[in-house]
Formats: structure tokens, C-alpha cells, sequence
């Protein structure tokens, strides 16, 4: 068996112009003082990182790895998550995503769509040249406005989708396999893989490609009232990236999963800082270790109520409590 690595922690929330979050070298030296081992790097912000250069000069990942290891921590993974979403978007709902792409493409639908697939290829080799062996992404959503069936949907309309998401991803996890990374979706409301059946109906549509797998998270899991345990007793053999979150469900007589349009903070469905929500961490952990999960626990910071710093300092030593160093040996050894 296998011990996750961890506690390692996603740098997108915290990002910042403002010391210790305006570069990758202050965030790793400022992460590495709480504890975590590893960052997870956003790659569309270049604070962090230049995607493009990464990928093309061996020369660049390498520096890019030598300021992580001169904190002592190690890159989890890369995610194009903003990017991934833009390989996908249905055209009616275009605008609201136009802010995800660089100005010169906003408005643009064709062309921001080429480049986003560019950024995801970008992102394979640049894993590659960085020693990584997982990716994390979204998948983009064409249909999720229809995820409610009123008016019921066309004949064919469901299938027909997950053919076009099929044909958009397709060349991208190609060159994944190229690569040697796998490409790991977050399942998240608001995206076409948004559960476990969309799962499997894209999977099917890729023709069961090996590179398509998951980004576990629990907390959105919960808040779609999913058996998240389940889950991994179902999925654990695609599931090769974690993000520890929690999050709270506490349905009212006025609202429920859908939220009623609210703030997050007035949502019976909130995400939590770790510890603080209703996610059961000690029966994850330990059925990612049952089912030997290579990959790391990483920390995702989006508590409505915490501040960041707090949700951080308490979130290393949190993931650090749950991880279970697995046994070397079995129990009744003595008894041979």
C-alpha cells in the first residue's frame, strides 16, 4: 500500500500583488513555514509561472522546480482549470466566461476556444518537462444550463453533447498519452462532468481513453447530496488527484441544493474550512489508502466565513492529522 503524499496546497485562492503572495518564491516560502509539502500551481497566472515557456524549455521547468525545492516542497501538479473551462462553453453563456482569456480574445469565440485547446497541450508538455505525472482541469460545460429537464430535452440532445465534448477532448488527452500524464477532472457543478453518470458518458464518448480520469472533491460532492464514500468505491481506480475540502448541506424550508440564487454565505450549501464543515475526512482517507491513491492531498481554500490565512495554518496541520502512514506489515504476523 501506499501513504499519500501531503499536506500540499493549491495556489490559485491566494494569489496576490501583495507579499507573501505576489510571487511563486514568497508562496512557497510562506507555504513551507505552515507545513505543507507540496503547491499546486495555477498556470494562467504569471505570478506563478509561464505556461508557454515551461513547456518549451526544459531549461525554464527546471528553474521553475529549483525555486519550489529551495523551500523545501515539491509541485503536486500544474492546473489549467480556467483554461479547461474555455475548451467548452456554450455559446449562449459566452460572455460570462470571456474574462478566463487573455483581452485580445475576449469576444472571440473560435479563437479563444483554439487557444485555451493550445494552453491545455502546452500544459501536458510542460507537465512533462516537470517530472509530473497528473493534471488538473476542468471539462467545460455546453449543456449544464440543461441540467434541470424543463422543457424536456431534445431527442439525442444528451448524446449528441458528450459526442462534441468527446471531439474537443479527444486530440488533448492524445497528446496527454504522449506525455505520460494523466488529465484529471475536477467533478464540479456548473461543468458537464459534473457527477459520476457524466463521468461514464464522457469516458464512453472518448472510447474509455486511459488518460481521462478524475480530480476528487468531496465538498462538491456533498453539496450535490452525492454518496462521496461511494464514490470512491466506484471511481478509485480514475481518481488520481484529491482536493481536501470540506463543505456543509443545511436545507431550509426556503432553500435547498439549488441555493435560490443566493451568496454563498446565505447557501444551505457552503463550502468550509477543514475541520469546519461535514465532510467525513477520516473515512476518505481511508479508503484512498485502501485503494492505494498515488497522488497528493492538497488543500483547496473557498471557506465563506474563514479568512485564508487561518483556513491555511489549520488545513496543513488538518490534512496532516487524516493521512495514514500505511502498515509495512499485517497484524497477525505473529501468528504464523
Amino acid at each position: 500500500m501506499k501513504t499519500i503524499k501531503g499536506p500540499g496546497i493549491f495556489l490559485a485562492q491566494f494569489m496576490d500583488d501583495n507579499a507573501p503572495f505576489n510571487s511563486l518564491e514568497n508562496c512557497c516560502r510562506w507555504a513551507a513555514s505552515l507545513g505543507f509539502k507540496g503547491v499546486q500551481i495555477p498556470t494562467w497566472d504569471g505570478r506563478c509561472m509561464d505556461l508557454k515557456l515551461a513547456a518549451e524549455s526544459k531549461t525554464y521547468a527546471d528553474e521553475l522546480m529549483g525555486i519550489v525545492k529551495a523551500a523545501g516542497l515539491e509541485i503536486t501538479e500544474l492546473s489549467t482549470h480556467l483554461q479547461g473551462q474555455l475548451v467548452a462553453v456554450n455559446p449562449a453563456l459566452s460572455d460570462q466566461f470571456d474574462g478566463f482569456a487573455p483581452v485580445e480574445l475576449r469576444g472571440n469565440y473560435q479563437a479563444r476556444t483554439e487557444w485555451a485547446i493550445q494552453q491545455l497541450k502546452y500544459a501536458s508538455k510542460a507537465s512533462q518537462n516537470l517530472g509530473l505525472n497528473a493534471h488538473a482541469t476542468f471539462s467545460g460545460a455546453l449543456m449544464w444550463h440543461n441540467v434541470y429537464p424543463w422543457p424536456q430535452r431534445k431527442a439525442g440532445q444528451v448524446e449528441d453533447t458528450f459526442k462534441e465534448l468527446a471531439r474537443r477532448w479527444t486530440p488533448i488527452l492524445d497528446v496527454f498519452e504522449e506525455a505520460g500524464v494523466d488529465l484529471c477532472y475536477e467533478i464540479h457543478p456548473g461543468e458537464d462532468l459534473h457527477d459520476g453518470i457524466t463521468f461514464e458518458k464522457f469516458l464512453k464518448a472518448t472510447g474509455n481513453h486511459k488518460r481521462a480520469n478524475i480530480l476528487y472533491d468531496p465538498s462538491h460532492l456533498l453539496l450535490q447530496q452525492i454518496n462521496y464514500l461511494d464514490y470512491i468505491d466506484i471511481y478509485h481506480e480514475h481518481i488520481k488527484m484529491f482536493h481536501v475540502k470540506d463543505a456543509e448541506f443545511n436545507p431550509t424550508g426556503r432553500s435547498g441544493v439549488y441555493g435560490g440564487y443566493q451568496e454563498w454565505i446565505d447557501r444551505p450549501g457552503r463550502f468550509r474550512s477543514l475541520g469546519d464543515g461535514q465532510v467525513n475526512f477520516k473515512a476518505i482517507f481511508s479508503k484512498l489508502a485502501q485503494y492505494d491513491f498515488p497522488g497528493w492531498a492538497v488543500l483547496e481554500w473557498e471557506c465563506c466565513l474563514k479568512n485564508q490565512i487561518d483556513g491555511a495554518r489549520e488545513g496543513a496541520e488538518f490534512i496532516g492529522r487524516n493521512i495514514i502512514k500505511v502498515s509495512e506489515r499485517s497484524f497477525d504476523d505473529f501468528a504464523k
